[in-house]
């Protein structure tokens, strides 16, 4: 019974999709790439 359970990466992955699509809909949103930036870096 030592076998170890990997890990599932899927949680890891799924949320850096979600941050970077957050981050193309804000440069969308604000049409502003240094605006959306600042709103990520408070994010973060």
């Amino acid at each position: 019974m030592d076998e170890q359970v990997q890990k599932s990466c899927w949680s890891v992955t799924i949320w850096t999709i979600v941050a970077v699509g957050a981050a193309l809909g804000l440069v969308v949103l604000f049409n502003d790439f240094e605006t959306a930036k600042q709103a990520v870096a408070v994010v973060n």
